[in-house]
């Protein structure tokens, strides 16, 4: 009898998720974007604009700085668990964090329902025009002799600070760390010549880089990027091993019902696989990357194995 009642219970479990999910989405979603002036509050907006347009519901993008994005993930990992919270989660958000902060309030592994992968790229090694350098090997050079040089990130662990620590270690220097609240706050602080050099998204520099606003010397890959296709590599540049994947990916709340994860995932990859958007992320410095809940699970379980011992290592802190 008790065999019988638990049956019909999750059987009848079973039948409101599948309604759920089929009535997903019935009101406005939110996602929890970056800073304003990030790559992940230009993929937010984007993305968010087109899947409003495919479901006839408003997608409200929060775009919050600080923390290294903590503050807006831990918004997600403690909503409820029906879908309508999401965030575009990256390197700063769901590696480095756990190294970081030693009371991070949310797991990036158990606290997420991961959706899809979003967009993979580089980050772009800019300096200031008046820094009198024209390649890489010039401000190594620079920087060994003169010393006192600085970069400014988008905050403590994101990957323009990882970049930035990965260039102390390959070329041999000592840039000075200057970590902002965002990758746009980042940029500003370049173009007012605050900070000497900078590791920006192509997304996020992509107006200063077009009109030359700004200088750039290398992208952090061993090839050249498709968007970029006039800026070094990194072994070109001669910084061999300064290799690091400006990724973004979308999570939502753990405990999500699979159906509805699987719906967000169905929607979001129809999207990012229209010859449009491909093209549109493309021009703006990024490859979209769509692919399965467990892709992305995977991918950030692999980068936190490579990310962990290079933040411990350096010393990395969230001060």
């Amino acid at each position: 009898m008790k065999f019988a009642v638990c049956t019909a219970t999750l059987l009848a479990a079973g039948v409101v998720q599948a309604q759920d999910a089929k009535e997903f989405p019935n009101r406005p979603l939110r996602l929890m974007g970056g800073g304003v002036g990030s790559t992940a509050d230009y993929l937010s907006r984007y993305i968010g604009q087109k899947l409003n347009e495919k479901w006839s519901q408003a997608v409200v993008v929060d775009s919050r700085s600080g923390a290294g994005g903590t503050i807006a993930t831990d918004i997600v990992a403690k909503a409820a668990p029906d879908g309508y919270t999401l965030i575009m989660g990256h390197a700063g958000t769901h590696v480095s964090a756990v190294s970081l902060y030693k009371n991070l309030p949310y797991d990036p592994l158990k606290d997420f329902a991961p959706i899809t992968r979003v967009s993979s790229g580089v980050t772009v090694l800019v300096t200031h025009p008046s820094l009198p350098v024209t390649n890489a090997r010039e401000l190594v050079a620079l920087a060994k002799a003169k010393g006192g040089l600085s970069f400014g990130s988008a905050g403590n662990g994101t990957i323009s600070h990882l970049t930035g620590e990965l260039f102390n270690q390959v070329a041999g220097v000592k840039l000075q760390h200057v970590p902002y609240r965002s990758a746009g706050g980042a940029l500003t602080a370049l173009l007012s010549n605050e900070v000497a050099v900078s590791f920006l998204s192509p997304i996020t520099a992509h107006t200063q880089l077009k009109d030359k606003r700004i200088k750039a010397l290398a992208v952090s890959g061993k090839t050249r990027f498709p968007s970029v296709p006039d800026i070094p590599s990194a072994p070109e540049a001669g910084l061999q091993g300064m290799e690091a994947e400006l990724w973004f990916g979308l999570f939502t709340t753990a405990k999500t019902p699979r159906a509805i994860i699987m719906k967000l995932n169905q929607s979001v990859v129809e999207v990012l696989n229209r010859a449009d958007v491909k093209a549109a992320i493309l021009t703006r410095g990024a490859l979209v990357m769509p692919g399965t809940p467990e892709d992305l699970g995977n991918f950030v379980r692999d980068e936190l194995k490579k990310w962990t011992p290079l933040i411990k290592a350096a010393g990395i802190q969230a001060g």
